[in-house]
């Protein structure tokens, strides 16, 4: 088997009360679709510091009170090339700042029975509703070339 190459990212979902913050990506990957906020761990970086990088970047924010709840591995075509993509997965419950487009990202808040499924990626649908129930993941999922689920995982861990 083919060695992939491997791409580590962070996605950080702000919580308030019944509501979760989900931005919709305006350029690049995923355009015109709602999202966690979030992208590639630089080099030198660890998943928490390019998390809070992201979040003042995307949607000027910065987290302050933070969990990391899982980590979920995909096998996909990232920009037309078949990858090992990483995500370590954080949802914070506070943060300074108002949530504010930018560039790349036009933040909404939803209420969490009514989040847009149809308008994310179809792996959301499975883990998020684990992640809003409070549990942790560890979690892998494979999609083919033209973005069809062909396996996924899940099972609840503790970190």
């Amino acid at each position: 088997m083919q060695e992939l190459d491997k791409l580590e990212t962070t996605l950080l979902l702000l919580k308030r009360d019944d509501e979760i913050l989900l931005a919709m990506k305006k350029r690049g990957f995923g355009i015109g679709k709602y999202n966690g906020i979030g992208g590639k761990i630089e080099k030198g970086e660890t998943p928490e510091e390019a998390m809070i990088r992201e979040a003042q970047e995307e949607v000027l924010v910065t987290p302050t009170k933070y969990d990391k709840v899982g980590v979920v591995e995909f096998i996909e075509f990232y920009k037309g090339k078949k990858q090992n993509v990483i995500f370590h997965l954080f949802v914070a419950t506070n943060w300074e700042g108002e949530p504010q487009e930018s560039e790349e990202m036009n933040p909404k808040w939803f209420k969490i029975n009514e989040i847009p499924y149809n308008q994310m990626f179809e792996d959301d649908r499975y883990w998020l509703p684990i992640i809003l129930q409070g549990k942790k993941i560890k979690a892998f999922f494979e999609f083919d070339e033209n973005w069809k689920l062909l396996y996924h995982s899940i099972k609840e861990v503790n970190f």
